[in-house]
Protein backbone atom coordinates (compact mmCIF):
# COMPACT_ATOMS: atom_id res chain seq x y z
CA UNK A 1 0.00 0.00 0.00
CA UNK A 2 2.64 2.15 0.79
CA UNK A 3 4.55 1.42 -2.43
CA UNK A 4 1.55 2.50 -4.31
CA UNK A 5 0.98 5.58 -2.07
CA UNK A 6 4.24 6.83 -3.51
CA UNK A 7 3.57 5.95 -6.90
CA UNK A 8 0.46 7.75 -7.21
CA UNK A 9 2.61 10.55 -5.25
CA UNK A 10 5.41 10.27 -8.19
CA UNK A 11 2.48 10.44 -10.82
CA UNK A 12 1.05 13.44 -9.50
CA UNK A 13 4.26 15.22 -8.84
CA UNK A 14 5.28 14.46 -12.82
CA UNK A 15 2.03 15.59 -14.17
CA UNK A 16 2.61 18.83 -11.65
CA UNK A 17 5.93 19.66 -13.95
CA UNK A 18 5.29 18.62 -17.13
CA UNK A 19 2.08 20.95 -16.68
CA UNK A 20 4.30 23.81 -14.76
CA UNK A 21 7.15 22.85 -17.74
CA UNK A 22 4.42 23.06 -20.28
CA UNK A 23 2.91 26.49 -19.25
CA UNK A 24 6.73 27.65 -18.92
CA UNK A 25 7.72 26.54 -22.33
CA UNK A 26 4.53 27.83 -23.82
CA UNK A 27 5.05 31.59 -22.24
CA UNK A 28 8.71 31.93 -23.05
CA UNK A 29 8.56 33.36 -26.45
CA UNK A 30 5.74 35.43 -25.32
CA UNK A 31 7.84 37.13 -22.75
CA UNK A 32 10.88 37.10 -24.90
CA UNK A 33 8.64 39.11 -27.71
CA UNK A 34 7.65 41.32 -24.47
CA UNK A 35 11.30 42.27 -23.32
CA UNK A 36 11.52 42.85 -26.77
CA UNK A 37 8.90 45.61 -27.02
CA UNK A 38 9.53 46.68 -24.24
CA UNK A 39 13.15 47.48 -24.80
CA UNK A 40 12.76 49.11 -27.76
CA UNK A 41 9.62 51.44 -26.39
CA UNK A 42 11.78 52.33 -23.64
CA UNK A 43 14.21 53.32 -26.50
CA UNK A 44 11.71 55.30 -27.99
CA UNK A 45 10.33 57.09 -24.94
CA UNK A 46 13.59 58.39 -24.08
CA UNK A 47 14.43 59.58 -27.50
CA UNK A 48 11.21 62.07 -27.29
CA UNK A 49 12.73 63.46 -24.15
CA UNK A 50 16.19 63.73 -25.20
CA UNK A 51 16.21 66.82 -27.96
CA UNK A 52 14.84 69.92 -27.28
CA UNK A 53 12.76 69.74 -30.87
CA UNK A 54 11.15 67.03 -29.25
CA UNK A 55 9.84 68.59 -26.55
CA UNK A 56 8.92 71.74 -27.85
CA UNK A 57 6.58 70.54 -30.78
CA UNK A 58 2.92 69.51 -30.77
CA UNK A 59 2.98 66.21 -32.33
CA UNK A 60 6.01 65.19 -30.50
CA UNK A 61 4.62 65.46 -27.68
CA UNK A 62 1.11 63.82 -28.83
CA UNK A 63 3.38 61.07 -29.62
CA UNK A 64 4.80 60.64 -26.56
CA UNK A 65 1.79 60.54 -24.63
CA UNK A 66 0.49 57.89 -26.92
CA UNK A 67 4.13 56.11 -26.57
CA UNK A 68 4.10 56.60 -22.65
CA UNK A 69 0.82 54.40 -21.58
CA UNK A 70 1.73 51.70 -24.79
CA UNK A 71 4.95 51.47 -22.89
CA UNK A 72 2.97 51.29 -19.44
CA UNK A 73 0.54 48.82 -20.86
CA UNK A 74 2.99 46.18 -21.81
CA UNK A 75 4.38 44.93 -18.27
CA UNK A 76 0.96 45.34 -17.41
CA UNK A 77 0.00 43.17 -20.19
CA UNK A 78 2.21 40.82 -19.69
CA UNK A 79 1.35 40.70 -15.88
CA UNK A 80 -2.05 39.97 -16.42
CA UNK A 81 -1.18 37.04 -18.67
CA UNK A 82 1.48 35.45 -15.98
CA UNK A 83 -1.47 35.17 -13.72
CA UNK A 84 -3.54 33.60 -16.14
CA UNK A 85 -1.38 30.76 -17.29
CA UNK A 86 -0.17 29.88 -14.14
CA UNK A 87 -3.69 30.48 -12.36
CA UNK A 88 -2.53 32.81 -9.95
CA UNK A 89 -5.26 33.97 -7.38
CA UNK A 90 -5.57 37.56 -5.64
CA UNK A 91 -7.68 39.73 -3.63
CA UNK A 92 -10.82 41.40 -4.99
CA UNK A 93 -9.22 44.80 -4.14
CA UNK A 94 -5.60 44.27 -5.89
CA UNK A 95 -7.35 43.07 -8.70
CA UNK A 96 -9.83 45.95 -9.22
CA UNK A 97 -6.82 48.24 -9.11
CA UNK A 98 -4.60 46.61 -11.13
CA UNK A 99 -7.76 46.44 -13.76
CA UNK A 100 -8.42 50.11 -12.95
CA UNK A 101 -4.47 51.29 -14.46
CA UNK A 102 -5.23 49.14 -17.19
CA UNK A 103 -8.45 50.29 -18.47
CA UNK A 104 -6.96 54.07 -17.36
CA UNK A 105 -4.19 53.24 -20.20
CA UNK A 106 -6.22 51.16 -22.63
CA UNK A 107 -8.51 55.02 -23.04
CA UNK A 108 -5.31 56.88 -23.32
CA UNK A 109 -4.97 55.34 -26.76
CA UNK A 110 -7.95 56.18 -28.43
CA UNK A 111 -7.95 60.05 -26.84
CA UNK A 112 -4.54 61.25 -27.82
CA UNK A 113 -5.05 59.31 -31.84
CA UNK A 114 -8.17 61.55 -31.67
CA UNK A 115 -5.70 64.25 -30.79
CA UNK A 116 -3.01 63.49 -33.31
CA UNK A 117 -5.61 63.94 -35.74
CA UNK A 118 -6.70 67.09 -35.05
CA UNK A 119 -3.87 68.06 -35.03
CA UNK A 120 -2.47 67.46 -38.41
CA UNK A 121 -5.87 68.70 -39.51
CA UNK A 122 -5.30 71.67 -38.69
CA UNK A 123 -1.87 71.83 -39.96
CA UNK A 124 -3.41 70.97 -42.96
CA UNK A 125 -6.37 72.59 -43.65
CA UNK A 126 -5.67 75.42 -41.31
CA UNK A 127 -1.97 75.87 -41.51
CA UNK A 128 -2.11 79.94 -40.64
CA UNK A 129 -4.12 79.10 -37.86
CA UNK A 130 -1.46 75.92 -36.47
CA UNK A 131 0.84 78.27 -34.54
CA UNK A 132 -2.01 79.74 -32.68
CA UNK A 133 -3.79 76.63 -31.55
CA UNK A 134 -1.32 73.68 -31.88
CA UNK A 135 1.28 75.21 -29.14
CA UNK A 136 2.78 73.58 -26.38
CA UNK A 137 0.24 74.86 -23.65
CA UNK A 138 -2.71 74.20 -25.67
CA UNK A 139 -0.79 70.21 -26.39
CA UNK A 140 -0.51 69.92 -22.66
CA UNK A 141 -3.85 71.14 -21.58
CA UNK A 142 -5.14 68.73 -24.09
CA UNK A 143 -3.44 65.47 -22.82
CA UNK A 144 -4.20 66.81 -19.11
CA UNK A 145 -7.84 66.59 -20.07
CA UNK A 146 -6.81 62.86 -21.86
CA UNK A 147 -5.55 61.45 -18.56
CA UNK A 148 -8.78 63.04 -16.79
CA UNK A 149 -11.27 61.69 -19.17
CA UNK A 150 -9.69 58.28 -18.24
CA UNK A 151 -9.95 58.86 -14.50
CA UNK A 152 -13.86 59.57 -14.64
CA UNK A 153 -13.88 56.34 -16.64
CA UNK A 154 -12.24 54.36 -13.70
CA UNK A 155 -14.07 56.42 -10.93
CA UNK A 156 -17.35 55.73 -12.63
CA UNK A 157 -16.19 51.71 -12.94
CA UNK A 158 -15.36 51.97 -9.22
CA UNK A 159 -18.91 53.01 -8.33
CA UNK A 160 -20.72 50.70 -10.91
CA UNK A 161 -18.81 47.72 -8.54
CA UNK A 162 -20.43 49.25 -5.42
CA UNK A 163 -23.79 47.41 -6.23
CA UNK A 164 -21.72 43.85 -5.92
CA UNK A 165 -22.31 42.75 -2.22
CA UNK A 166 -18.59 42.08 -1.05
CA UNK A 167 -19.82 42.16 2.50
CA UNK A 168 -21.79 38.84 1.87
CA UNK A 169 -18.09 37.27 0.98
CA UNK A 170 -16.74 34.75 3.11
CA UNK A 171 -13.31 35.91 1.85
CA UNK A 172 -12.03 38.50 -0.25
CA UNK A 173 -9.93 36.10 -2.23
CA UNK A 174 -11.18 35.34 -6.34
CA UNK A 175 -12.38 32.00 -7.20
CA UNK A 176 -10.36 32.28 -10.23
CA UNK A 177 -7.46 34.82 -11.53
CA UNK A 178 -7.69 38.03 -11.83
CA UNK A 179 -8.52 39.36 -15.63
CA UNK A 180 -11.01 42.16 -17.19
CA UNK A 181 -13.62 39.94 -17.29
CA UNK A 182 -13.37 38.34 -14.02
CA UNK A 183 -13.37 41.67 -12.07
CA UNK A 184 -17.12 42.41 -14.52
CA UNK A 185 -19.02 41.68 -10.99
CA UNK A 186 -22.36 43.35 -11.88
CA UNK A 187 -24.80 44.21 -14.37
CA UNK A 188 -24.49 47.95 -14.07
CA UNK A 189 -20.36 47.33 -14.69
CA UNK A 190 -20.89 44.67 -17.93
CA UNK A 191 -23.22 47.69 -19.77
CA UNK A 192 -21.32 50.48 -18.54
CA UNK A 193 -17.88 48.90 -19.73
CA UNK A 194 -19.78 47.81 -23.26
CA UNK A 195 -21.33 51.41 -23.82
CA UNK A 196 -18.58 53.07 -23.19
CA UNK A 197 -16.19 51.44 -24.86
CA UNK A 198 -18.29 51.37 -28.16
CA UNK A 199 -19.04 55.40 -27.47
CA UNK A 200 -15.14 55.48 -26.91
CA UNK A 201 -13.99 53.97 -30.65
CA UNK A 202 -17.14 54.88 -32.43
CA UNK A 203 -16.01 58.95 -31.47
CA UNK A 204 -12.52 58.68 -32.21
CA UNK A 205 -13.22 56.40 -35.82
CA UNK A 206 -15.68 59.92 -36.44
CA UNK A 207 -13.00 61.93 -36.15
CA UNK A 208 -10.43 60.52 -37.97
CA UNK A 209 -12.70 59.50 -40.50
CA UNK A 210 -13.76 63.07 -40.99
CA UNK A 211 -9.86 64.29 -40.65
CA UNK A 212 -9.10 61.92 -43.09
CA UNK A 213 -11.45 63.05 -45.52
CA UNK A 214 -11.28 66.62 -45.21
CA UNK A 215 -7.48 66.31 -45.68
CA UNK A 216 -7.58 64.55 -48.64
CA UNK A 217 -10.32 67.45 -50.11
CA UNK A 218 -7.82 70.05 -49.53
CA UNK A 219 -5.03 67.83 -50.83
CA UNK A 220 -6.66 68.63 -54.41
CA UNK A 221 -6.52 72.28 -54.13
CA UNK A 222 -3.83 73.86 -55.87
CA UNK A 223 -2.36 76.23 -53.04
CA UNK A 224 -1.45 73.54 -50.75
CA UNK A 225 1.69 71.87 -50.63
CA UNK A 226 1.04 68.13 -52.26
CA UNK A 227 3.69 66.84 -50.62
CA UNK A 228 2.89 67.91 -47.27
CA UNK A 229 -0.95 66.68 -47.62
CA UNK A 230 -0.16 63.72 -48.93
CA UNK A 231 2.11 62.63 -45.60
CA UNK A 232 -0.62 64.02 -43.12
CA UNK A 233 -2.94 61.73 -45.14
CA UNK A 234 -1.22 58.97 -44.74
CA UNK A 235 -0.31 59.66 -40.98
CA UNK A 236 -4.13 59.51 -40.94
CA UNK A 237 -4.60 56.56 -41.82
CA UNK A 238 -2.67 54.82 -40.07
CA UNK A 239 -4.11 56.71 -37.17
CA UNK A 240 -6.93 54.73 -38.28
CA UNK A 241 -5.00 51.09 -38.58
CA UNK A 242 -3.92 51.88 -35.25
CA UNK A 243 -7.32 52.66 -33.58
CA UNK A 244 -8.22 49.17 -34.84
CA UNK A 245 -5.69 47.26 -33.21
CA UNK A 246 -6.48 48.76 -30.17
CA UNK A 247 -9.82 47.98 -30.35
CA UNK A 248 -8.89 44.41 -31.35
CA UNK A 249 -6.69 44.35 -28.11
CA UNK A 250 -9.80 45.36 -25.66
CA UNK A 251 -12.00 42.05 -27.25
CA UNK A 252 -8.93 40.13 -26.76
CA UNK A 253 -10.66 38.29 -23.43
CA UNK A 254 -13.98 37.58 -24.61
CA UNK A 255 -12.76 36.16 -27.86
CA UNK A 256 -10.21 34.28 -25.97
CA UNK A 257 -13.37 32.59 -23.08
CA UNK A 258 -15.45 31.85 -26.44
CA UNK A 259 -12.91 29.91 -28.19
CA UNK A 260 -11.76 27.61 -24.60
CA UNK A 261 -15.31 26.72 -24.47
CA UNK A 262 -15.13 24.97 -27.96
CA UNK A 263 -10.97 23.50 -28.27
CA UNK A 264 -8.47 21.26 -25.95
CA UNK A 265 -6.36 22.89 -23.31
CA UNK A 266 -3.18 22.19 -25.94
CA UNK A 267 -4.69 23.89 -29.33
CA UNK A 268 -6.32 26.57 -26.70
CA UNK A 269 -2.80 27.70 -25.37
CA UNK A 270 -1.62 27.90 -29.05
CA UNK A 271 -4.04 30.26 -30.37
CA UNK A 272 -4.22 32.03 -27.12
CA UNK A 273 -0.78 32.75 -27.33
CA UNK A 274 -0.83 34.06 -31.10
CA UNK A 275 -3.79 36.14 -29.92
CA UNK A 276 -1.86 37.87 -27.00
CA UNK A 277 1.12 38.58 -29.13
CA UNK A 278 -1.01 39.79 -32.29
CA UNK A 279 -3.92 41.27 -30.61
CA UNK A 280 -2.73 42.71 -27.31
CA UNK A 281 1.38 43.15 -27.45
CA UNK A 282 1.38 44.48 -31.38
CA UNK A 283 -0.48 47.15 -31.30
CA UNK A 284 1.30 48.18 -28.82
CA UNK A 285 4.39 48.41 -30.18
CA UNK A 286 3.58 50.30 -33.74
CA UNK A 287 3.66 53.39 -32.58
CA UNK A 288 7.54 53.36 -32.36
CA UNK A 289 7.43 51.22 -35.16
CA UNK A 290 5.63 53.37 -37.60
CA UNK A 291 5.77 56.88 -36.36
CA UNK A 292 9.36 56.22 -35.56
CA UNK A 293 10.98 54.97 -38.58
CA UNK A 294 8.61 57.52 -40.79
CA UNK A 295 10.23 60.44 -39.08
CA UNK A 296 13.54 61.34 -40.10
CA UNK A 297 14.81 63.39 -36.89
CA UNK A 298 13.03 60.03 -34.55
CA UNK A 299 14.41 57.41 -36.82
CA UNK A 300 18.02 58.44 -36.85
CA UNK A 301 18.32 58.83 -32.84
CA UNK A 302 16.29 55.88 -32.62
CA UNK A 303 18.42 53.78 -34.67
CA UNK A 304 21.83 55.47 -33.15
CA UNK A 305 20.60 54.73 -29.21
CA UNK A 306 19.59 50.58 -30.01
CA UNK A 307 22.75 50.31 -32.24
CA UNK A 308 25.15 52.14 -29.65
CA UNK A 309 23.80 50.32 -26.98
CA UNK A 310 24.26 47.01 -28.65
CA UNK A 311 27.74 47.94 -29.29
CA UNK A 312 28.74 48.69 -25.73
CA UNK A 313 26.53 45.54 -24.78
CA UNK A 314 29.09 43.10 -27.06
CA UNK A 315 32.14 45.46 -26.08
CA UNK A 316 31.47 44.58 -21.95
CA UNK A 317 31.37 40.71 -23.39
CA UNK A 318 34.46 40.88 -25.05
CA UNK A 319 36.25 42.62 -22.59
CA UNK A 320 35.56 40.00 -19.63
Amino acid sequence: MLSGLRSESNHTSGLQYRTFLEVFLVSAPTTTVCCVFLFINGIMVLTLRSKPVFRESSCYILLFNLLLSDTMQIPLSQLFYFLSVFRVRMTYPLCGFLKSISDLLTGISPFTLVLMSLERYVAVCHPLRHATIATIRNTRMGIVMVWAFGLVNVLIEVLALLDFPFNDLKSLMMNDFCSNLTMVLTQMSDLYNKVYTGVLFVLAAIVIISSYVSVAVVAHSVSVDKASARKARNTLLLHLIQLSLCLCATIHDPLITWISKVLNRTTMMRIWNAFYVLMVLVPRFLSPLIYGLRDKTIRTLLMYRICCRLTLKVNVNLEH
